[in-house]
This record gives C-alpha cells, structure tokens and sequence, in this order.
C-alpha cells in the first residue's frame, strides 16, 4: 500500500487509465474482427464500411499509443488488401 500521497494518486491515476486502455483496446480488437468477419462472409459493401471506420479506429490507437506505429501500417495494409480483393471478385485468400 502506498503511503506517500504522490504514490497515492499515481495509484489513482493509473487505474483510471488501465480502465481507459482496456476499453480502447477492446474497440480496436473488435472493429478489427468486424471486418474479418464481413470479407470472410463475402460481404463487399459491408466490409468496405467497416473498413473505413476501423482504418480510424486504428489510427486513434496509434495516436494514443495503444499499438507501435507499424503495428498500425501492418493492420491498415492487410486489411485493405482483403477488402480491395474482395471487392475486385477474389477472395479473401487471394489478398494473403
């Protein structure tokens, strides 16, 4: 247990943020998914909107530190790749 009242409120602090990340972590990790799932359902229109939010998703994420900067490239770059085949009249395999 924290005695000083600085180490007090540094507690205080960082649960306030653990909670904040989590919850941004989350969001990412679900949005990410969301289109996953719609190129795996074959679902062209779909998979285009979700591509498009969860391209700003992922660059929140980024911004605020949440995941390395190529982590973000990496994610944006496959994504539309299996979006852009999808699109195009391949499968999702043929992105990969």
């Amino acid at each position: 247990m924290a005695h000083a009242k600085s180490a007090i409120k540094r507690n205080r602090q960082s649960k306030v943020l653990n909670e904040r990340n989590r919850a941004d972590r989350s969001l990412f990790r679900n949005a990410l998914k969301r289109v996953e799932v719609a190129v795996a359902e074959g679902n062209a229109e779909t998979a285009q909107a979700e591509l498009k939010t969860t391209l700003k998703i992922v660059g929140v994420a980024e911004r605020k530190g949440l995941i390395h900067q190529k982590k973000a490239a990496r994610h944006s770059s496959r994504l539309t790749r299996k979006v852009a085949a999808l699109a195009a009249g391949g499968t999702a395999n043929d992105a990969e």
